[in-house]
């Protein structure tokens, strides 16, 4: 068995997992939970803001899981926040740390951080969007003096679906983050904005052609985000969308992630505005 882990440690096939091992796990919410995974030691992730990795359970399957942690802070360690929605991310709600599940990856074209040097940065999650947007954030404010305006708008259902609550509150804290937060339903303790994300628009004074915007969330919010961008109007190359949700193999063998003639696990996640305009099916 130990000769067949170093095998599949150093292998360069995308279709074999390596073993890697749950460093920790910290309930986020009802639903979510945060795992840091470390890789054997001699093996380091690489990745950029906006992959994804495939997850893998022995006898169970896998499943793709966008990256949470900046690749800044990346040392054979990263972060994946999962929520409990089927048979493969139940199952690892259950593991503890310690345990060995399996990863192939990175997979996909994150966001193109080297677009956004210089510019105002616009960054929008809705829900689980938060999950894969904070590797983005992460990075950004490690390389805090590469950007102008730092922009957040969050919005979630109910205040107790927020994710990552205490950076939340380092973000707020902060003289070079403008953050701004909404909830569909509050509860007596909210003391933020209450309806859709496009609510916090209003919020904010946004210079359009200096601004890069990147819009994570659900398929609903899309259309309505990308109206408020384009009233702006914010150019549509500066408008970057993650379709991470259509995910399957990751390596486009299943066309479970096809619009049209574009495999999204090979040409995205990350898609500009001005590259999708055409495909209606990849906003429905």
């Amino acid at each position: 068995m130990k000769r067949l882990i170093e095998e599949v440690k150093h292998s360069d096939s995308i279709y074999m997992p390596v073993p890697a091992r749950i460093a920790s796990m910290m309930p986020l919410t009802e639903h979510e939970t945060l795992f840091t995974i470390e890789l054997p030691h001699d093996l380091s992730l690489r990745h950029g803001p906006g992959q994804f990795v495939q997850v893998s359970l022995f006898g169970i399957g896998e499943a793709p899981i966008s990256i949470s942690s900046s690749p800044s802070r990346s040392n054979g360690i990263f972060e994946l926040c999962v929520r409990r929605v089927g048979d493969l991310t139940n199952a690892l709600h259950k593991l503890q740390p310690g345990d060995i599940i399996g990863i192939r990856g990175p997979f996909g074209r994150g966001f193109p951080v080297q677009h956004f040097r210089g510019k105002d940065i616009l960054l929008i999650a809705g829900g689980l969007g938060m999950a894969p947007l904070r590797s983005l954030i992460t990075e950004v404010l490690d390389e805090r003096g590469n950007y102008g305006r730092v922009i957040i708008l969050y919005g979630s259902r109910h205040p107790q679906d927020l994710l990552f609550r205490n950076e939340l509150v380092e973000w707020a804290a902060r003289d070079d983050v403008e953050l701004h937060l909404t909830v569909d339903y509050p509860d007596s303790q909210w003391r933020h904005t209450v309806g859709v994300i496009t609510t916090l628009f209003s919020e904010v004074q946004i210079v359009p052609r200096n601004t890069a915007a990147v819009v994570v969330g659900p398929p609903i919010m899309y259309r309505f985000v990308l109206q408020e961008l384009l009233n702006i109007p914010i150019p549509k190359g500066n408008i970057w969308l993650s379709f991470e949700r259509r995910m399957k193999c990751g390596v486009g063998k299943c066309g479970h992630c096809q619009l049209h003639h574009i495999y999204t696990c090979q040409a995205g996640p990350s898609f500009s505005y001005a590259e999708i305009e055409d495909l209606q099916e990849a906003l429905s």
